[in-house]
């Protein structure tokens, strides 16, 4: 099965990809000339630092590709799921208990960033949100126990 990935969220990864091939690579070709060039590479700190970088940059873009290759795109803009929370929908939630606010956004699990409030289609919080609709109330296992939400607004924004 292909993981699923957003277009706001394969944009992203595109505009890394690019970043990393276009100005981190030459950047350390340059750095690893440079300190092949100060001589004994056995001895040599700023040598081993620009390959060990050049190795996660290297790493970093093989992933970025296959991600990127293998990753089913879909267009949030294109599904019509209405007040039922699919895949790409932004879901805002009150606590019944504490009348917490909090809003999360349902992405792929290459793009999940709790930072940024965007959690993975397979954490559980999202699996107890898929199918169901705003004014619901859902039970979410949370490390410190269950905690009961209402689903306030279902939107779905490209």
């Amino acid at each position: 099965m292909r993981a699923p990935l957003t277009s706001k969220g394969a944009t992203r990864l595109r505009d890394e990809l690019e970043k990393l091939k276009t100005v981190d690579r030459p950047k350390i070709i340059e750095a690893i000339a440079e300190a092949r060039a100060h001589g004994d590479l056995k001895e040599n700190a700023e040598y081993h630092a620009a390959r060990e970088m050049q190795g996660f940059v290297e790493g970093r873009i093989k992933e970025l590709e296959y991600t990127l290759s293998h990753a089913q795109v879909i267009d949030i803009a294109s599904l019509n799921a209405g007040s039922r929370i699919v895949f790409g929908a932004t879901v805002e939630l009150a606590d019944v208990d504490t009348d917490d606010k909090v809003t999360y956004t349902i992405v792929g699990d290459l793009e999940s960033d709790i930072k940024q409030r965007l959690i993975s289609i397979s954490s559980p919080v999202a699996r107890a949100l898929i199918g169901k609709h705003e004014g619901d109330t859902v039970t979410i296992e949370a490390p410190g126990g269950q905690r009961e939400f209402e689903i306030t607004g279902v939107s779905y924004i490209p």
